[in-house]
């Protein structure tokens, strides 16, 4: 008779269809491990789930699926968790919904390391990806862990931060382990791999569904020590990290920003129901009572990615007053292509000149 790989079963379980993590989770109380649980009477299983999806538990094929699995495990750096491992994150078991398995590639180790989330806008400012990066360099440095959710935007600056410091970074993705989303960030990710981990609670070849995305979220809160949230509008995923993380008795954290930017005021929401202010990585280290190097000013965006028509322009602007040489700087643009468009975007209304030579969108 063929050995029987010791995670056979668990993948087995996991990839049951109509059966979620608490199901899962009652089954393995209910009976022990899965190999426990197969030996069980279809009696006995539907009392603790039902009959119909007892059913489908004995009688669902997953080999191919297992053997897939098994054989992406065969390859250096990828890994499996499961809820029955001394090495499965410690944090997680704390959150009302731990899954029962986990697809890691990289370093597993630092899923049990101290580490902050740092999540925002999608489609951030220039500042704000700065901002996410210059934090998260400076946490990463102090020891701590980045967690994000490889998304654009804030998600892709954060990990940069976090691969800059000690401390690595993680990425919980929506998709399969084997999958990356978005495409954009392949090069990222390859990145994260080699120097920090990526995991998936979602079975391989898993695409990147609308559903998965607040599953994932709830896991990069429930990794972490608190949330800092960089830039978010009002109805943004972010914030329902943040949230989770509340509900986990997770710290939240929010930056301000200016009144006028529609991606500060999911910052100041959280700040007007307690989410703390902060304005320096080391408000985050004194208020997780970590030691407080002497931490880097922040340093102004770079240059911007077709900086060169109007919405390039008023990307580089922002939303608070900058100076010409400041937004020349930010755009490479020649000062003479840059008052052609300034010129432009006054005369639309999009733009008014503040004493001082400095310019404000509007």
């Amino acid at each position: 008779m063929p050995d029987v790989h010791p995670l056979s079963g668990w993948l087995r379980l996991t990839l049951t269809p109509g059966l979620g993590p608490a199901g899962q989770r009652q089954l393995l109380a209910a009976f022990g491990p899965p190999e426990a649980i197969y030996s069980a009477t279809p009696g006995a299983l539907a009392a603790v789930v039902g009959d119909a999806t007892a059913k489908v538990l004995l009688e669902h094929d997953a080999a191919k699926a297992v053997d897939a699995a098994l054989a992406w495990l065969d390859v250096t750096g990828n890994a499996v968790l499961t809820l029955g491992d001394a090495a499965y994150p410690a944090a997680l078991l704390e959150t009302p919904d731990p899954p029962v398995l986990l697809y890691v590639k990289g370093d597993a180790g630092l899923l049990s390391r101290p580490s902050i989330a740092v999540v925002g806008a999608r489609n951030a400012t220039p500042q704000g990806e700065a901002n996410a990066e210059d934090f998260s360099a400076a946490l990463s440095s102090a020891g701590l862990t980045i967690v994000s959710g490889l998304a654009l935007g804030i998600d892709a600056a954060a990990h940069r931060g976090g691969l800059a410091g000690v401390g690595g970074t993680v990425a919980v993705i929506g998709t399969g382990a084997d999958r990356i989303y978005p495409a954009r960030n392949a090069a990222l990710a390859r990145r994260i791999a080699e120097a920090g981990a990526i995991v998936s609670e979602f079975p391989l070849g898993s695409g990147p569904l609308a559903h998965h995305f607040p599953r994932r979220n709830r896991l990069i809160a429930g990794l972490s020590r608190g949330v800092l949230v960089v830039e978010a509008a009002v109805k943004s995923g972010s914030l329902i990290t943040a949230r989770l993380a509340g509900d986990c008795g997770r710290e939240v954290f929010a930056i301000p920003g200016s009144i006028h930017s529609p991606l500060s005021r999911g910052c100041h929401r959280l700040i007007r129901d307690g989410a703390k202010l902060v304005e320096s990585a080391n408000d985050i280290l004194e208020e997780l009572r970590l030691p407080t190097p002497e931490v880097a000013p922040q340093h102004a965006p770079g240059p911007v990615e077709g900086g060169g028509d109007e919405g390039g322009v008023l990307a580089a602007l922002g939303h608070d007053p900058v100076d010409m040489d400041t937004l020349v700087h930010r755009t490479s643009l020649t000062p003479e292509a840059l008052y052609a468009i300034l010129l432009t975007l006054e005369l639309d209304g999009r733009v008014s000149r503040l004493p001082g030579g400095r310019l404000q969108r509007l």
